[in-house]
């Protein structure tokens, strides 16, 4: 097992380029399924998540053409359905929550999939319903087998009008792909509109699918019989240029985000303003000027602010890691609110191990008193639970004072691609040690 040493307490400085949409490219990826033609996707992360599902693609005969680390061409010609009943299929699948994917995909166009039981993040509880339910209304049904799959089948799907039991991301992105191949028209309400759907309704179209209502919360999808070939580009990861941003300002230091896709950043930028942080806008360019310190706004009656997830446009759950650590440095006090899962502010008792002032009320909130940088956090040995609360260690780690070992950083490497090297690059003091 690998583990990152870090000397912390530089100050950093250069340019960092976001990689692409690691929330975008595992439905994106999936989608290939959709057509016997050739897709090419670009902008691809290269990071562990990502590639075992295109491995995954690959072994379930998938032509692949890895033209470059960022740069694929797809071909699902030739797809043996019978290997998703396989072992080996239950195997794999089984460790990547991302595969859930590729059932909406298959089932539109060989009327048959499979789900395992969820893996990644061990964050809380992440139920399937909204997939399955939405299957269902389409004309699927499912049975539970013993060894923790679902299989589902269908005759035909069928095109109908249904509202979501919530706006989920990947739910949304399920449904869609399964409806874009079904017979007439179906109306998905209380759809997630987040960026990443937006993209890929705006690939399914360039593919030959009819989908109206992007960006909405009301998606209305009239079915076609086939879909052909597309080129099609992730857009930057908006979690990254979040994380770059806490980092820039926990370290001090002088960082310019290149290419950040500021105009589907929705009001990220305006939360880590919230916390004092200064940010300057070039173009697609942020740039994050050193700063001695940053002071956390108040509401306007004086009350304490809050930060709290929410669905799109709200403010994204996956950056409320990063937004706590930050926290912890800043002039004054915020409460953090994570409403979607119940274990994702666990890793705080490792920041409180390093001195950060916080009180976890209960699992879901967490007051941070931030320290005004009279006295830095102090390295210490600690193991990433998740990839978002992993980077936030991380985070914590590279303005600390001293030596600190982050372990079990296969989290990190599922959501950052090369992020020691890339933060080798502005200064910093990382290693990856066995």
């Amino acid at each position: 097992m690998q583990s990152f040493e870090v000397r912390g307490g530089k100050k950093l400085s250069g340019e960092i380029t976001p990689q692409g949409a690691k929330n975008e490219v595992l439905q994106i990826i999936s989608a290939v399924l959709l057509t016997a033609e050739e897709v090419t996707i670009t902008n691809i992360p290269d990071i562990i998540d990502v590639n075992l599902l295109i491995e995954l693609l690959g072994e379930m005969g998938v032509q692949l053409n890895r033209v470059s680390r960022d740069t694929c061409i797809f071909k699902a010609a030739n797809v043996n359905v019978d290997y998703l009943n396989s072992p080996d299929y239950h195997k794999k699948s089984g460790k990547l929550r991302g595969s859930i994917m590729l059932a909406g995909p298959m089932l539109a166009r060989f009327k048959k999939a499979y789900i395992p039981k969820p893996g990644g993040d061990k964050i809380g509880r992440r139920r399937l319903d909204t997939h399955i339910i939405g299957f269902e209304k389409l004309g699927a049904t499912f049975t539970y087998n013993e060894d923790g799959f679902f299989h589902l089948s269908t005759t035909g799907l069928e095109g109908t009008l249904m509202q979501l039991d919530e706006p989920s991301v990947t739910g949304t992105a399920n449904i869609l792909m399964a409806a874009v191949l079904a017979s007439g028209t179906s109306t998905i309400y209380n759809a997630a509109c987040e960026p990443y759907i937006q993209q890929l309704c705006r690939m399914l179209n360039s593919m030959g699918a009819n989908i109206t209502g992007i960006g909405s919360n009301m998606l209305i999808v009239h079915g076609v019989s086939s879909l052909g070939g597309c080129t099609h580009k992730m857009l930057p990861d908006m979690i990254e240029v979040g994380s770059f941003i806490g980092l820039a300002a926990m370290t001090q230091s002088d960082i310019t985000i290149k290419n950040a896709g500021i105009e589907h950043l929705g009001i990220i930028p305006e939360k880590f303003q919230q916390l004092g942080i200064q940010l300057n806008f070039n173009g697609d360019d942020i740039h994050i000027p050193s700063q001695d310190s940053y002071h956390i706004q108040k509401y306007m009656d004086g009350g304490v602010l809050t930060i709290y997830d929410h669905p799109w446009p709200g403010f994204t759950p996956d950056l409320l890691s990063i937004v706590l650590v930050t926290a912890t440095q800043a002039h004054g006090s915020v409460l953090i609110h994570q409403k979607m899962f119940e274990s994702r502010l666990f890793f705080v008792d490792k920041l409180i191990d390093m001195g950060a002032q916080i009180i976890l009320c209960d699992p879901h909130r967490a007051v941070v008193i931030g320290l005004e940088r009279e006295q830095k956090l102090r390295g210490i040995t600690m193991s990433s639970p998740d990839i978002r609360a992993g980077v936030a260690l991380l985070i914590a780690a590279l303005s600390a004072s001293g030596k600190s070992i982050i372990q079990n950083i296969e989290q990190i490497d599922r959501g950052y691609q090369n992020i020691d090297e890339r933060l080798r690059n502005l200064g910093a003091d990382i290693k990856r040690v066995n």
